[in-house]
């Protein structure tokens, strides 16, 4: 899932669990403008790396220990990565959406479409 500044949801992608969550980034990141791209250890990829700077996207991944030049990122900017793990943990409080109830695809989607409403639309009740 790719969010904004804000935490607001911009894409994302269901896959099955046995996915690489790196693989997917280069297909959320297509429509979208971005300064830079902050994500955990598992997004440190050469591949991802060159597409971001490519774009002029600032990298802000932390690198695995396995790798063997340790790249620079700013911690600064990654304590701003807080705000993706408060949308999961929003979207987690549902337990349909936690335990994946739904069996089709489509309706796992719409439950995610709904919480995310419920999470940044105001409701009033009366």
């Amino acid at each position: 899932m790719a969010v904004d500044e804000y935490g607001i949801p911009a894409s994302g992608i269901v896959t099955n669990g046995t996915a690489a969550d790196c693989n997917q980034a280069p297909f959320l990141m297509e429509d979208l403008e971005a300064e830079a791209f902050l994500a955990d250890k598992a997004y440190d990829t050469n591949e991802l790396l060159d597409m971001l700077k490519e774009a002029d996207i600032t990298a802000v991944i932390p690198p695995v220990k396995s790798r063997k030049e340790q790249r620079a990122y700013s911690h600064e900017l990654y304590r701003a990565r807080h705000v993706i793990e408060n949308v999961f943990y929003a979207l987690k409080r549902w337990r349909g959406i936690t335990t994946r109830y739904a069996k089709l695809t489509a309706s796992f989607i719409a439950a995610i479409h709904v919480r995310c409403l419920f999470l940044y639309l105001p409701v009033h009740t009366t």
